[in-house]
């Protein structure tokens, strides 16, 4: 794989470390936000599908389901963990039209419009110039094609994210930071500008208000280990992450959450055809 950037080695290090606990039953929202982006392709057989920042397989895997032995999916991820349980579970399922690669979207080296669909799950907002990653997305698409690109809505992960806010700033305030990468997206009008600014038109952007129930506690730790708050508890070594643990399941407790908020935005925009332009 060609030499990654900053950004990259971060999300590589984040999601590998995170691999351990992604597809744990609290984190069901990748599978099922991963299925979803894959239901409003309405991919058909045959199709030729890149998914990039595919993770553990949560949409490249029904994609491959959709597009039949006649199409093909091609996952790409920064985190080998990752793609190492993803490739165990589409062989489970029998499928030996996907494969999975490891690969920094920044640079892919794919011919114009290889592909039927591009898909980018929770994966955009890594990217450091958004507007050139959603061109070079675009770019791989062919003529009639598709470009799904799904995020965060605003909101990620309250109540709860308020009490991990609050443990990091007690134990390591140089950890804590007001920005995070998905927030620059996180409203349907950021999330269209930046499609319109990288020359993507029409796009369709569809809401959805979601929750992830917490029966317990533990689950939200859960939630964050498997997810982007995984850099942080790493950075923190043992001790202290331990006890930013009994913090936030002490603030789940005593505030009765008992679901988090896991709100989405679908963004979907096909590709005029040259005969239409």
């Amino acid at each position: 794989m060609p030499t990654m950037t900053d950004s990259a080695r971060k999300a590589a290090f984040t999601y590998n470390a995170a691999s351990d606990h992604f597809d744990d039953k609290p984190l069901g929202f990748w599978s099922r936000y991963g299925h979803q982006t894959i239901e409003r392709l309405a991919l058909v057989p045959g199709a030729r599908v890149l998914d990039v920042g595919c993770g553990t397989g949560a949409s490249a895997i029904p994609a491959a389901e959709r597009v039949g032995p006649t199409g093909h999916v091609t996952g790409i991820d920064v985190a080998e963990r990752q793609l190492e349980v993803a490739r165990r579970k589409a062989e489970a399922r029998g499928l030996s039209n996907i494969a999975f690669r490891l690969g920094d979207m920044r640079q892919l080296d794919y011919p114009d419009a290889a592909f039927d669909a591009v898909v980018c799950v929770f994966g955009i907002f890594f990217a450091d110039d958004m507007v050139a990653q959603v061109k070079e997305l675009w770019r791989l698409v062919q003529p009639g094609g598709q470009l799904a690109i799904t995020t965060w809505g605003p909101r990620m992960f309250e109540p709860a994210s308020s009490g991990w806010r609050a443990s990091v700033c007690a134990l390591r305030p140089d950890l804590a930071t007001a920005f995070n990468p998905w927030d620059r997206i996180a409203e349907p009008d950021t999330l269209r500008d930046l499609l319109s600014k990288a020359g993507v038109p029409g796009a369709e952007i569809t809401p959805e208000t979601g929750w992830q129930r917490l029966h317990s506690a533990e689950d939200w730790w859960r939630v964050a280990l498997g997810s982007g708050y995984r850099w942080t508890i790493e950075q923190m070594g043992p001790e202290t992450a331990a006890e930013a643990r009994r913090m936030n399941l002490d603030w789940i407790r005593t505030h009765c959450i008992e679901a988090i908020e896991t709100n989405t935005l679908f963004a979907n925009a096909t590709k005029p055809d040259r005969a239409s332009t």
